[in-house]
């Protein structure tokens, strides 16, 4: 608490907003989506604290001219993400790999289409952020699941189930950090992709939206590792880093030059041009100006997951959260309360008044598990536990 409260003399101190009547699909659009007027929403992987003052401050600004038209993208967009990369990870990138794009979910999509052709077999590590699965089946590719293995260290990966998998497979999603697990992957596991990758001529495409929040290693870019300069990409964007996620403003990064034709060929196919004009000085605010913002901000989370993880221990012994070593949410383990998903969705919505994500969302192995979004503010997160305390005490205590 002390040193979270030592940040929040810095000028550029997150700061937690109501965002109700905003229009937010989290907090306006519980009712529609869980049919529950009152329940706390800790579901969506968004923020309900205020972006970087200097992200504010560029917005306003471009704000004043009255002439919203089609944007390119400015020198400055290419060079503050070149500068992000060296300082944040250390890894030299040029110009010429940046694409912007508009939305990882999108670069995903667009992945699938330009390095696979109907049929082919397309590698998800499950469970995982739902849009990899849907992605796969909407473009009737092969969906070929390298199931995560559940240890009270986290999510690991089976190797030897992936290895076989890759020998039928054309491209492989990695989500790096993972979503939902929170696990950052070790340097030796990113290692034993990229070989596995070379052996069977897999092309990767890393979804790298999570990279900045990291709490237990420095995050390595996949593409920067020996031999995956020439068969990966990196999908990026500043949404979850800075809480600007509907600026819809990401980017790819592709160091080979035939892999990045085959991208933008893609994305011209699906008609896409131009930039969001907020988003594409937003980014080069944050990226430039918001590092000291992201420092308190990654704090408030430590705290939060903190205060998460002792009161389940405590209170609710049976939802056994996994260790988080990257991004705001928190992989609950509900399985010993011994109820089915639909149940076990209905105990958090109905009596718990919690709207969060159903595990069984992010495929078969979710089954069982929930997903508690951190990015919220202390007192939310102490009312959500005080609702589960007492849902808990009446059905299972």
């Amino acid at each position: 608490m002390d040193e979270v409260a030592d940040l929040e003399r810095v000028e550029d101190f997150p700061r937690y907003v109501d965002r109700r009547g905003t229009g937010s699909s989290k907090w306006d659009a519980v009712t529609e989506r869980f049919g529950v007027a009152d329940a706390l929403p800790l579901w969506v992987a968004d923020g309900d604290f205020s972006a970087p003052k200097a992200v504010q401050e560029a917005i306003r600004k471009r704000a004043e001219h009255p002439i919203y038209g089609y944007s390119e993208y400015t020198e400055g967009f290419y060079e503050s993400i070149e500068d992000w990369y060296r300082r944040r990870f250390g890894w030299e990138i040029e110009r010429e790999w940046i694409v912007p794009e508009h939305g990882v979910v999108l670069s995903l999509n667009l992945a699938i289409e330009a390095y696979t052709e109907v049929g082919e077999g397309v590698i998800v590590q499950t469970p995982i952020y739902p849009p990899f699965l849907k992605a796969v089946r909407h473009h009737r590719r092969k969906l070929l699941e390298n199931p995560l293995q559940v240890t009270p260290e986290g999510c690991r990966i089976d190797f030897d189930d992936l290895e076989a998998k890759a020998s039928e497979a054309k491209l492989l999603l990695l989500c790096s950090p993972h979503n939902p697990s929170g696990r950052a992957w070790s340097d030796e596991e990113l290692e034993r992709i990229a070989e596995i990758a070379e052996k069977y001529d897999l092309i990767v495409v890393s979804d790298e939206i999570h990279s900045d929040i990291v709490y237990t290693r420095p995050h390595r870019p996949l593409a920067s590792l020996p031999g995956m300069r020439e068969r990966s990409l990196v999908l990026h964007a500043p949404s979850k880093t800075f809480n600007i996620a509907g600026l819809n403003t990401s980017y790819a990064l592709i160091p080979n030059d035939s892999l990045r034709r085959r991208y933008i060929a893609a994305h011209e196919r699906a008609g896409l041009d131009n930039g969001n004009v907020f988003g594409i000085v937003a980014l080069e605010a944050a990226y430039r100006e918001g590092e000291a913002w992201l420092e308190a901000m990654l704090e408030i989370y430590r705290e939060n997951i903190a205060y998460v993880r002792d009161f389940l221990a405590q209170h609710t012994p049976k939802i056994r959260p996994l260790p988080v070593e990257a991004t705001y949410l928190i992989w609950l383990d509900c399985r010993e309360l011994g109820l089915e998903d639909e149940a076990l969705q209905s105990f958090f919505l109905q009596e718990a008044q919690l709207a969060l994500n159903p595990g069984i969302s992010f495929g078969k192995e979710g089954s069982g598990f929930m997903r508690l979004n951190v990015a919220t503010s202390g007192e939310n997160l102490e009312e959500a536990m005080t609702r589960l305390e007492r849902a808990y005490r009446e059905r299972f205590a």
